[in-house]
């Protein structure tokens, strides 16, 4: 069977000229995307997130946290590569790394970390995925797949060239896999060392947020619920391998960033931030404005609203309805019925334009493999809104959807005040005072646990008097 052969040729050279050696772990990686490729991938993510108005209006603390990370990158494998740090505006505990150099830390994760050190083991770890280049890592099994399919599909005539799609982006928020977790540890404890940071304080940020984990679990009924992505997600508290990274690290004789000055307050750059959803979006009435962007949209009664760096999601108490919205630029010379056409596949029906407000759009009924659902676009200010509507009963919660859709519009200028919102506030420990006392004060839902929490207390810890501690204004 002479077309095996030649399939076998063609794949292994392909995986051959994919391998490449890695600075950051000594070794040779398979890697099937270019420096420079990974570089624009990176870049184009980040505009996108810049479009929507993903990153955190506080020039200083973006400021600052650029400074911590570049002190890493100064001692990392990879000094010469343009690193971006940015803070994005998202209460979710989270940070995580795109391709190219660019560094993303949530500012829901700031609010649970109490010194510099333990941002540093946050942003270390983070640096070493870049360095290890995972995401190109990864992208390789998924495009080996693809190569065999396609290669399949040319040299047989068989294959099935549309499962071979590739599905790179998930694993830049979902998390690599425990080896390559452990080694972004092993890495970047290695660059906290040389830093002249303390490596133990990659503990301390696993025990933070284990704890917030084991409260989510708790509200939960004992089920499991979504975690921190990374070394949050892979780690036991008592982890017997990441303990012998950091201790390997804290052994290394190679400190290039040892400051006489001992690390500023975390709590300076911290103070005033912005605790739980985001001051740019408020909800009244049931209709969700969102001020950045300039629109709003109407809810039915009882549907919540959520957000997040790059869509917003409605959804019924049930969650057997959905509503998901997602930002693109618009397209030049597009209308939006091709740009519709464009973006989905299978049948579409009911299809009609969309005017409200004096906006141009378009939406169908898009059915595939026995399943319908609600999808549109709407022109508006430079960006191409795209709406996903789903529902267990299509029929009935069309009903609701389609309406949702019709009633986008630009927020009115009577419309744009901002809510007071709620911030992080550093205050010592009174005397006489306990965190109970503390969390009659504040109008947040289970506040006295929410302060343990973003303390480091939980579950049942007290300050002692004096000490500095985060309250919820």
């Amino acid at each position: 069977m002479p077309y095996f052969v030649a399939l076998l040729t063609l794949t292994a050279a392909l995986i051959i000229t994919g391998c490449s050696s890695n600075p950051a772990t000594g070794g040779s990686s398979v890697v099937f995307t270019s420096a420079s490729k990974e570089k624009e991938i990176g870049q184009t993510m980040y505009e996108q997130l810049k479009e929507q108005g993903g990153f955190y209006e506080d020039p200083e603390l973006q400021a600052y946290i650029n400074r911590v990370g570049q002190k890493l990158v100064a001692v990392s494998d990879m000094p010469d590569l343009d690193f971006t740090f940015t803070v994005i505006d998202n209460p979710a505990i989270n940070a995580y790394a795109t391709p190219g150099g660019y560094v993303y830390v949530n500012r829901g994760l700031l609010a649970y970390l109490d010194t510099e050190d333990e941002l540093a083991g946050v942003m270390a770890h983070e640096i070493g995925h870049v360095t290890a280049r995972h995401s190109a890592r990864q992208k390789t099994a998924q495009t080996t797949s693809k190569v065999l399919a396609v290669t399949t599909y040319i040299l047989t005539g068989s294959g099935d060239l549309a499962g071979a799609a590739d599905t790179y982006g998930a694993q830049l928020i979902s998390g690599y896999g425990r080896e390559m977790e452990l080694e972004a540890d092993s890495l970047g404890a290695r660059y906290m060392h040389k830093a002249g940071y303390d490596t133990d304080a990659l503990l301390a940020v696993i025990g933070v947020l284990k704890d917030q984990e084991r409260y989510q679990r708790a509200k939960a009924g004992g089920k499991a619920t979504g975690s921190y992505h990374g070394l949050y997600s892979t780690h036991p508290r008592n982890d017997k391998r990441l303990q012998q990274v950091i201790r390997t690290a804290s052994q290394l004789d190679d400190v290039q960033n040892r400051s006489l000055e001992p690390p500023e307050p975390l709590r300076k750059h911290l103070q005033g931030l912005v605790w739980g959803e985001s001051i740019q979006s408020k909800r009244e009435d049931n209709r969700f404005y969102h001020n950045k962007l300039g629109f709003t949209f109407a809810h039915p009664e009882g549907w919540k609203v959520s957000t997040n760096a790059d869509k917003i999601i409605a959804s019924d108490a049930s969650k057997s309805m959905t509503l998901t919205l997602t930002l693109s630029r618009e397209p030049k010379d597009q209308t939006p019925q091709a740009f519709l056409e464009s973006q989905v596949s299978g049948a579409l029906s009911a299809s009609k334009a969309l005017e409200q407000a004096g906006l141009q759009g378009y939406t169908s009924i898009v059915s595939a493999q026995g399943i319908s659902k609600r999808v549109a676009v709407i022109y508006y200010n430079g960006l191409a809104y795209r709406f996903e509507g789903e529902a267990e009963d299509f029929n009935s919660g069309d009903a609701l959807i389609l309406p949702m859709i019709e009633s986008f519009r630009p927020i009115h200028p009577t419309e744009k005040a901002v809510g007071d919102g709620q911030f992080i506030e550093f205050i010592q420990f009174p005397r006489g005072a306990t965190l109970a006392s503390l969390a009659e004060q504040i109008d947040i839902p289970d506040a006295e646990n929410q302060l343990r929490l973003i303390n480091g207390l939980y579950p049942s810890g007290e300050p002692r008097v004096g000490d500095w501690i985060k309250i919820i204004r």
